[in-house]
């Protein structure tokens, strides 16, 4: 049987593509399905901004007329000019467990991006680094965060029999909070604050968290900028995000330290909403707004989503602070149990403080290379 590659070119193809997720992992208890409609927009030239800046593709794999895979390409021109490289990212990549398909996939967006002049591919990545990141290697047993990615094992095993090799993992972490940790960060918070007269800002509704979202995002160009895969938000992918994101935080859980009238750092915590998608099944109607409220309004877990520190602050013990107030927050409201999400292996401070905590490592996602 012979494997028909078609480029995504109109709305119906873009369908298609966010589409075959559902079908692949139909009945997966640990897959959490994303909004269709943020995927579609995000896959459109006209509505996500990283399109000013990255050239993309994006193709469906068919099958006796059924869709069988999809891949995408994208070349992050300002990322390439950071690292003095010709990269080329693979994006999205989704398909049965079958050889042929999987070839003529990876080929085609391989082949396009020899044509724009890359030396090497490199992936799973996004358009940014707040876009899809890394390929599940471990811990497919275990409910994916919102934050993160799943795949089905024999993924692996393609990237592998390809030829593709380790670039860089992330690992995942579940904490739970018991009292050792927890008081040990409240003594070196308060120890931080009164030396250097740090000031924390709470927030009860998005009314008032609204004004610091370009903020946060100017703190992470700082705070992150030589981070692998990583390139400077402009001010409209600042709003893209901010429309994306901040419109589903619960406030409580998204801390702030300023010094003085300056804002230094932040930590975004958000209730995990793993389950309440699983339920939505990538609606917010008729039914999807209802059960992401609720998990907004009473979590049980929370997973932290990103945390930035101002670099010239970075030996100041500002994290100190903000994980803290973001652990009293958690356990004035009876909760226990976090996620990290991903941070990269080679973190070495943050994985030392994780495993004070009652801890598993449980999740790692990689970063493949190949020289094309």
């Amino acid at each position: 049987m012979s494997t028909e590659i078609r480029e995504v070119t109109t709305p119906s193809d873009i369908k298609q593509f966010v589409k075959l997720q559902f079908d692949l992992y139909k009945g997966n208890p640990y897959w959490v399905p994303p909004m269709i409609a943020d995927e579609r927009k995000s896959l459109d030239p006209r509505k996500n901004p990283a399109y000013g800046f990255c050239d993309a593709r994006f193709w469906l794999a068919y099958r006796d007329g059924k869709c069988v895979g999809r891949i995408g390409a994208i070349v992050n021109h300002p990322y390439n000019e950071k690292v003095g490289e010709k990269l080329g990212r693979i994006n999205r990549p989704e398909f049965i467990d079958d050889a042929e398909v999987v070839d003529a996939l990876m080929e085609t967006a391989m082949e396009w991006l020899r044509r724009q002049g890359m030396e090497k591919v490199h992936g799973p990545l996004g358009f940014t680094n707040l876009d899809t990141q890394g390929l599940l290697i471990e811990g497919f047993d275990h409910l994916q965060s919102v934050a993160s990615v799943y795949h089905h094992p024999y993924y692996k095993d393609h990237f592998d029999r390809l030829g593709f090799e380790k670039e860089r993992d992330w690992v995942e972490f579940r904490l739970t909070l018991t009292d050792k940790p927890v008081n040990k960060a409240r003594r070196g918070a308060e120890i931080i604050r009164k030396r250097y007269g740090f000031e924390v800002v709470n927030f009860n509704s998005r009314e008032e968290l609204k004004p610091y979202g370009r903020k946060v995002f100017e703190i992470l160009n700082d705070a992150f900028e030589e981070l692998p895969y990583v390139t400077r938000f402009d001010e409209k992918m600042m709003d893209y995000y901010v429309e994306k994101y901040f419109n589903v935080l619960n406030p409580r859980y998204v801390k702030v330290v300023k010094d003085g009238d300056k804002m230094i750092g932040f930590v975004v915590g958000m209730p995990s909403l793993s389950e309440a998608m699983q339920k939505a099944g990538g609606k917010l109607f008729p039914f999807g707004w209802y059960h992401l409220m609720k998990a907004l309004k009473h979590p049980t877990v929370i997973d932290t989503l990103l945390t930035g520190v101002l670099h010239d602050y970075h030996a100041k013990g500002v994290a100190v602070i903000l994980y803290s107030e973001l652990q009293d927050e958690m356990l004035r409201n009876g909760l226990n149990t976090i996620e990290t999400t991903g941070i990269f292996e080679d973190n070495h401070n943050a994985i030392a403080n994780w495993k004070n905590y009652e801890h598993i490592q449980h999740k790692r996602r990689r970063c493949y290379v190949k020289a094309l």
